[in-house]
C-alpha cells in the first residue's frame, strides 16, 4: 500500500482524461485537489462513490477543491462513466498506470477469498502548494465527501 503520508510532496503526474486531454497535479496549483483512486468504472462500490462526490460538488467547490478521480480504465471507458452519472469532475484513464504506482496505491487485495493485485481505493487530499493534507485508505463510498468535508 501507499507509502505517502500527510505532509508528502503529491508526485506529478500528467496523463489523459476521459476526453484524451492530458492534465497534470501542476494544473491544480493555487487549488486544493481531491484526487480520488478507485478499482474499475461503472461498479458499485466505484458508482456509489464517485456519485457521493459529485452530489456534493458544491460543498467542494465552496471549500476550494477541485476533485479528479482515476483509476486504469480506458478513456472511452471513464467518458462513458463521467456522461452516465453527468459528473463534473475529470476521470484520468491511468491505462500505463503511471499515477497509480506514483501514489502507491496499487497491490494485493482479497475478495470473496480471492487474492489479486489491484487498486486499493485511496484519496488524497491535496493543499494548493501541491502538498497532501491527508490520505484516506478507509473510504466510505456513501460518506465519502464528508469523510474529506467533515
Amino acid at each position: 500500500m501507499t507509502a505517502l503520508k500527510a505532509g508528502d510532496k503529491a508526485p506529478d503526474f500528467k496523463t489523459p482524461n476521459q476526453d484524451g486531454n492530458f492534465l497534470c497535479l501542476s494544473d491544480f496549483k493555487g487549488q486544493k485537489l481531491v484526487l480520488f483512486f478507485y478499482p474499475k468504472a461503472s461498479t458499485p462500490g466505484c458508482t456509489l462513490e464517485a456519485c457521493n462526490l459529485s452530489d456534493n460538488y458544491k460543498r467542494f467547490q465552496a471549500a476550494g477543491y477541485a476533485v479528479l478521480g482515476v483509476s486504469a480504465d480506458s478513456p472511452k471507458r471513464q467518458l462513458n462513466f463521467k456522461n452516465k452519472y453527468e459528473f463534473p469532475y475529470d476521470l484520468l484513464a491511468d491505462e500505463k498506470m503511471t499515477v497509480i504506482n506514483a501514489y502507491g496505491v496499487w497491490g494485493p487485495k482479497k475478495f470473496m477469498g480471492r487474492e489479486y493485485d489491484g487498486i486499493h481505493r485511496t484519496t488524497f487530499v491535496i493543499d494548493e502548494n501541491g502538498t497532501i493534507e491527508s490520505v484516506i485508505t478507509k473510504v466510505k463510498t456513501k460518506e465519502h465527501s464528508t469523510q474529506i468535508l467533515g
